[in-house]
């Protein structure tokens, strides 16, 4: 199905691995195998088959790793644009660092590299436009992290408990979410920062600005550790 108006994924791919050492010490996570391919193509291939047309990932340790992975700038034929942090931005900075990739009105989906996933990203691009946020995030009802809390109109009110804001339902964040260009405004260049405080910032000011859609369907995999990573490569992934 096509991701209608959306056709760019920025794949995180700049962290250090730490939970994962030693296998992250000469290669990015998201380069690890998984069934004998890098995980990170799980999420290529997700993303694919909904319709996107380019990626962005951005690199940072072992970064001479990815040209060796995909050694003509592709995968599947759809062009990859690597973008470096010579220091490791965190999510909101590295989002930032890649705005001048992004057309104005544009719009992107963020994609954790280190995610295994097949939920029906439809139901995300469909929920992001209905609430018309500047931010939505793919959510699941259940999970070892249920940090981000959502009111009875889908709309986050509060993460990691920084609000204490319930709400009417605790969920786990699945790594996936949707951008707006224009949110980009809001992060400062070059600084080192997570995509969580500048959420919240944004929730103060508007309680109807961030998205939230819970996605049960499908499976989803978080590669957090290192007997995490060893479980799944003895998993059958359909």
């Amino acid at each position: 199905m096509l991701l209608k108006n959306i056709n760019t994924a920025f794949i995180l791919g700049a962290g250090l691995g730490t939970r994962l050492r030693p296998l992250t010490e000469n290669t990015p996570k998201p380069l690890l195998a998984i069934h004998g391919r890098p995980i990170i193509t799980y999420a290529m291939e997700h993303l694919r088959l909904e319709g996107i047309k380019r990626f962005i990932v951005n690199t940072h340790h072992c970064a001479e790793k990815y040209a060796e992975a995909f050694p003509g700038g592709n995968w599947q034929d759809i062009p990859i644009t690597f973008r470096h942090e010579p220091v490791l931005l965190d999510t909101a900075g590295g989002i930032k660092n890649i705005e001048d990739l992004i057309a104005d009105e544009e719009r992107i989906i963020v994609y954790n590299g280190d995610v295994i996933t097949n939920i029906p990203l439809a139901l995300l691009i469909e929920g992001h436009f209905e609430l018309k946020s500047s931010v939505t995030l793919a959510l699941r009802s259940s999970g070892q992290l249920l940090n981000v809390n959502i009111d009875k109109d889908n709309y986050v009110c509060d993460l990691r408990h920084i609000l204490k804001n319930s709400g009417v339902k605790r969920c786990l964040f699945a790594g996936i979410y949707i951008v707006e260009k224009a949110f980009l405004k809001r992060l400062e260049g070059g600084r080192i920062e997570s995509i969580v405080f500048p959420l919240i910032e944004m929730i103060k000011e508007n309680p109807h600005s961030v998205g939230g859609i819970v996605i049960d369907d499908g499976y989803w995999h978080d590669l957090g550790t290192v007997m995490e990573y060893e479980k799944l490569n003895k998993t059958v992934i359909t």
